[in-house]
């Protein structure tokens, strides 16, 4: 029951706070958007503990310097988003370009000035990163971003992609990995939703100054080790068990990684052959 009267609020509450940021997007300014998404997301965090009987534990927000920053979080469910930006007055955000499909998303992202990206990469994505590293550098604002690029079932991770780095570099700011176990009460996009309680928590900020092999590999050792280490073992909720620690690779992300591999392969043999 919980189940269903939460995602009925989400449904109903989300559709008009859409059609409110449509007639938000078309006034100058990011301001009434900005404070339109900053209820939404602590009204949804008041539904996931009321009605849904989700308590999230939002903790190491000291952690966070003060000034450009990017904030690298654990990706698992749909309300990641809502914890993070609860914290925050003002984030720039990164989100893959499924979303898009819905009418009117395109012009309310841009209002936010998020950059939206294919969630596997290429040349085109470095170049919006770049874009956004700039805008991001000018304002001295935060940006949220999930280095896995997909959401992950609960207890497992994606391949980290390598956009994060690319904003660690341009920013020369430092990035703070953000852990949480939120998907066992909310497993990405699942319309049960499991009673208890979930800590997303902000940790100790990588500097900047490193290379991107080992800046990705500590930043999906931070991510991925707290994370596990925050699981509820006694309130297992959506857990299987027998899934900690595994890489998954979802049917979309592996259909275009092999498309792009594909087309790199023949770029390759089009070099060698020229």
């Amino acid at each position: 029951m919980r189940s269903t009267l939460f995602n009925i609020f989400f449904v109903v509450v989300t559709l008009l706070y859409a059609f409110v940021a449509v007639i938000f997007s078309l006034v100058p300014g990011r301001w009434l958007m900005m404070g339109s998404l900053r209820r939404y997301t602590r009204l949804m965090m008041w539904a996931m503990r009321v009605i849904a009987g989700i308590k999230v534990q939002a903790t190491g927000q000291d952690r966070v310097p003060d000034g450009p920053v990017i904030i690298a979080s654990k990706h698992q469910s749909y309300g990641d988003g809502f914890v993070v930006f609860s914290q925050f007055d003002d984030l720039t955000f990164v989100t893959g370009d499924h979303i898009t499909k819905f009418l009117f998303i395109k012009r309310i992202l841009a209002k936010m000035n998020a950059i939206v990206i294919d969630s596997c990469g290429g040349e085109a994505v470095r170049e919006k990163f770049d874009e956004t590293a700039r805008i991001v550098r000018e304002q001295g604002r935060r940006i949220l971003i999930f280095p896995e690029g997909h959401l992950s079932e609960i207890g497992t991770h994606h391949r980290y992609r390598k956009g994060v780095w690319h904003l660690y570099k341009d920013f020369d700011c430092p990035v703070v990995p953000v852990a949480s176990n939120l998907g066992q009460r909310w497993n990405q996009n699942d319309w049960q939703k499991h009673t208890g309680t979930a800590t997303m928590e902000f940790l100790d900020p990588i500097m900047p100054g490193m290379d991107k092999d080992k800046f990705m590999a500590l930043l999906q050792d931070r991510i991925e080790t707290r994370s596990i280490e925050l699981l509820d073992m006694e309130n297992l909720g959506a857990l299987n068990p027998n899934n900690i620690g595994k890489q998954k690779e979802n049917h979309v992300a592996e259909e275009k990684r092999k498309a792009r591999e594909t087309e790199d392969q023949a770029e390759t043999e089009i070099g060698e052959s020229a």
